[in-house]
């Protein structure tokens, strides 16, 4: 018996384990939709942007681990996709868009949507291929899930032109499950046992937990204690060691807590685990831990030695390295290392200084008192980003979502819902800012639709915070980084169906704010903060880690070229 292509995709689909597809139909993957469409146990969600589309991907997989699903036409549905797929592809994150391609006798010939997408995705994927013949099908597929899954996990595009789709393949002989290579690289034994005596050996050592590492945060805890070793993370890594535990020094880098940055700058051994030494987060890599013997793993051996040269580098999966060095490393108290974090914690700015200008951190601690044991954090990209990364008090691992490596502006919401349709039961929170929301706002009618129980906190300075704050930093003056007039988007929300509240307008804004978080379902809270603000400490772009600034320190002249600026406008 054979069945057509499309049917072998969604039959597929539903044995590997995919619940939930998010997408947009066209005519070149109608064959697939229409398969979709007499299938049950498989929920579609239909976005309103195919980049809202992969994104609600994204969230299903940084939340699960498995790979999230997205389908779209050919042509522009095919491109809208892009952005999502190089964020995926920067923060291994495991997805699998399909998409629909004009038939094979038309490709070549500039038809009506007609696109190489596999060419436009092969540098920001880990698999482009285009299916040439419904035959392919068996094989491509559980390739693609496969790739995505394996190793560093990442994004796989599949192209399928609308004539494959309607080819008979064989139903016979279809998996009960697509296989997957379970073998994640391991770290020999006398790697780990040349890794524990450099902790045995040193004096000041510190643990550093990049998002490679952030599953693996019961390992890392039982070393990190046993070893007497404080811990830091990048942005994608909070979460990995509960937040306010006496070991750990918080996020460091640009936005970073100062005890963490200087800690790293004075260590004389760092152990590095799932990270991969990006600029946001080491500042300058010539000054970036000058005294420490470095220990690198990284289950992507290309990146080892990549940035920073490593005393011991290892290609291996974090929990396996940290689990087989916490029974190597030997018990240590290193009170004279610890005494020393401990001054460096009671001695460092305060992060909440500019508090009582801006609220934001007042906001956020509001939303995280209230908030249920378990519930997923998002946030979209900028200034909010950075108030929720240094001050959130994150507890547990895998349930803080955000785009790191790209920094893109309208991950939040979009990610949010897909993280909510992965885990109905979960509370989700979104943090997002008036420019990021916008981004990707039309999803406010998805998330209508679905009923995910997604609380949006929309904190709003009119402004694109942190363009504005590098400019008044570092230009004496803002150009083009300042709305004109300002959104009401609890209004907003209430058009698309969604319940908004202006928090500012309620008479008691703390019952308001328990009542929205305490009720299911999807909310948006619109908050108005200060748009001078700024997130502080701030390390200037280029300099080291220990180069922080800690208020508005302008410089004094701007160079011809920042004078010259077309639409400048002059600071007051």
């Amino acid at each position: 018996m054979s069945i057509t292509g499309a049917r072998y995709i969604i039959e597929f689909l539903k044995r590997q384990g995919v619940r939930v597809v998010a997408g947009i139909p066209g005519g070149s993957i109608l064959p697939i939709y229409d398969a979709l469409a007499e299938t049950k146990g498989i929920r579609h969600v239909l976005a309103r942007h195919e980049q809202g589309a992969a994104f609600m991907a994204q969230g299903m997989a940084r939340l699960t681990g498995r790979p999230g699903v997205c389908f779209a036409t050919s042509g522009p549905g095919a491109t809208n996709l892009v952005t999502a797929i190089a964020d995926a592809r920067r923060d291994g994150v495991p997805i699998v868009c399909i998409t629909g391609q004009v038939p094979l006798p038309m490709i070549g010939t500039d038809a009506f949507q007609e696109v190489d997408i596999v060419a436009i995705t092969a540098s920001i994927t880990k698999l482009s291929r285009r299916v040439d013949s419904a035959a392919e099908l068996p094989e491509a597929l559980a390739e693609a899930f496969a790739v995505a899954a394996s190793g560093r996990p990442g994004p796989v595009l599949l192209d399928i032109p609308k004539d494959v789709q309607c080819q008979p393949v064989p139903a016979q002989g279809m998996p009960a499950q697509a296989p997957r290579d379970e073998r994640l690289p391991a770290a020999s034994g006398w790697d780990i046992s040349r890794a524990a005596a450099m902790i045995n050996a040193a004096k000041r050592p510190v643990l550093l937990l990049g998002g490679g590492a952030v599953r693996a945060g019961a390992q890392a805890l039982r070393l990190a204690v046993k070893a007497a070793i404080p811990a830091t993370s990048t942005l994608m890594g909070l979460g990995a060691i509960p937040a306010g535990h006496p070991l750990d020094l918080g996020m460091h880098g640009m936005h970073g807590h100062p005890c963490a940055n200087i800690a790293l700058h004075e260590c004389d051994l760092l152990i590095a685990v799932g990270n991969r030494f990006d600029d946001r987060a080491t500042g300058d890599p010539a000054t970036f831990c000058p005294e420490a013997r470095i220990i690198h793993v990284n289950m992507d051996a290309s990146e080892l030695g990549r940035i920073k040269p490593a005393d011991l580098g290892i290609a291996a999966d974090a929990g396996q390295f940290l689990e087989a060095l916490a029974d190597l490393a030997e018990p240590r108290e290193r009170r004279g290392w610890l005494a020393r974090i401990r001054g460096l914690k009671e001695h460092a700015p305060h992060l909440e200084h500019d508090a009582e200008r801006t609220h934001a951190r007042a906001v956020i601690a509001a939303v995280a008192e209230r908030m249920e044991e378990g519930a997923v954090v998002v946030t979209d990209v900028g200034q909010h980003q950075m108030f929720v990364a240094q001050s959130f008090p994150f507890k547990a691992p895998g349930r803080w979502l955000t785009s790191g490596g790209l920094g893109v502006m309208g991950f939040g919401l979009p990610a949010a819902i897909g993280a909510a349709l992965a885990d109905p039961s979960a509370q989700v929170v979104c943090f997002s800012g008036d420019g990021s929301l916008k981004m990707n706002i039309q999803e406010l009618c998805t998330l209508a639709e679905t009923g995910a129980n997604v609380k949006i906190v929309v904190l709003d300075n009119q402004c694109l915070g942190l363009v504005a704050q590098q400019q008044r930093l570092f230009y004496n003056r803002r150009s083009a980084s300042r709305y004109a007039a300002g959104t009401d988007f609890s209004a907003l929300a209430r058009a698309f169906g969604v319940r908004g509240i202006d928090l500012d307008a309620q008479d008691d804004p703390q019952a308001a704010l328990d009542d929205a978080l305490a009720s299911r379902g999807p909310c948006l809270i619109h908050v108005r903060v200060d748009p001078a603000a700024m997130v502080f400490p701030m390390v200037p772009p280029g300099a080291a880690n220990t180069q922080m600034l800690h208020g508005h320190e302008p410089r004094a002249q701007a160079t011809p070229v920042e004078r010259d600026m077309p639409e400048a406008v002059n600071m007051a």
